[in-house]
């Protein structure tokens, strides 16, 4: 019976990895609204709901904000992007043929094609995709709006399911983990502010249109470990190529610049002084996520590995093996 009791258990944990997911999402997105109410509360004279009001509102309009934004620039530049990217295109590929590499790159183009034709196919599976992501967003960010009401009450509800004698562990145990949330999202937002103040100047100088909105998505994005710059790379390079193909050049050159910083150097450093997490155990833990939970797993890498690693420590190492370690997220 325990072993069936055991499979049983691990086939459920398996078929709901999706869900568990969602839960975590919401439960970091209202560590985000908590802090930002927290601390209007204590700047202000808000009550605790018109804060956590603020909170919601604000993050909601950072993120609309920007990509409309963004979105409004790129509209009016698409005649332009059209029209400047088969030049440029043309131009590589010519100075590609001076070099004898221009069959090769035709070759990669011709399979290329082949690919964006098949992605093309599907595009009704993706647009259903879609749609259960946009579905999914929704659900997280209504009970993220209800954990952040009243966390206390989830609290009591979680201990009131522990074994009296391991009450006092779990209790400690979650006190750590709402620490360790909270020094990941100021060491996030450091590296976001910082990110989206580089790319912002970078493109700025390099006459990209719309850098402040471009800035502003590749501060929100960098939440995404080493994927988020990708993405925010993309539209920039295309913008850039309204200006000429050399400039597109020296934007690609300047995301890449900022990737490095930011996910070898900027982000790692700031992440182990606000939670002390080992570098290489964040950047190993992308891999696992991704290989584990997929894109979603990606996304929500780094606040799960600052979750699992302060968790370990306090009921695996000094309640169980009784070391006398401190906790990464302070005792």
């Amino acid at each position: 019976m325990i072993v069936v009791a055991i499979v049983g258990l691990t086939w459920i944990a398996v078929e709901l990895t999706r869900f568990l997911m969602l839960v975590f999402a919401a439960v970091v997105i209202a560590a985000v609204f908590d802090a930002i109410a927290s601390w209007l509360c204590r700047k202000s004279r808000m009550t605790r709901s018109v804060a956590l009001a603020v909170s919601v509102i604000g993050v909601i309009a950072l993120f609309t904000g920007a990509f409309m934004l963004f979105g409004a620039q790129l509209a009016r530049e698409f005649d332009t992007i059209r029209e400047t990217v088969p030049r440029a295109l043309q131009a590589i590929e010519g100075f590609l043929d001076r070099y004898g590499l221009g069959e090769r790159a035709r070759e990669l183009v011709e399979v290329g094609g082949k690919d964006i034709s098949q992605l093309a196919s599907r595009a009704g599976g993706y647009a259903l995709a879609a749609g259960s992501g946009l579905a999914d967003f929704v659900l997280v960010l209504v009970a993220a709006i209800f954990l952040a009401a009243d966390p206390a009450v989830y609290r009591r509800g979680l201990l009131l399911l522990i074994p009296a004698g391991a009450e006092k562990i779990a209790a400690l145990a979650l006190d750590d983990a709402s620490r360790g949330l909270r020094g990941w999202m100021v060491g996030q937002a450091v590296s976001s502010l910082v990110v989206a103040a580089l790319t912002w100047a970078g493109l700025a100088l390099l006459g990209v249109p719309a850098a402040g909105g471009l800035g502003l998505i590749a501060g929100l994005l960098d939440i995404i470990p080493m994927v988020g710059p990708v993405i925010a790379g993309v539209p920039a390079v295309l913008l850039a190529f309204t200006v000429s193909p050399m400039t597109a050049l020296w934007t690609l050159l300047l995301f890449l610049a900022i990737q490095q910083l930011q996910g070898n150097y900027l982000q790692p450093m700031i992440q182990k002084h606000a939670v002390d997490v080992p570098p290489a155990v964040l950047l190993f833990a992308v891999f696992a996520a991704g290989l584990l939970f997929g894109f979603l797993g990606v996304l929500l890498a780094a606040p799960l590995t600052v979750v699992v690693f302060v968790l370990v420590q306090r009921i695996y190492v000094r309640s169980i093996l009784g070391k006398p370690i401190k906790v990464a997220s302070g005792d």
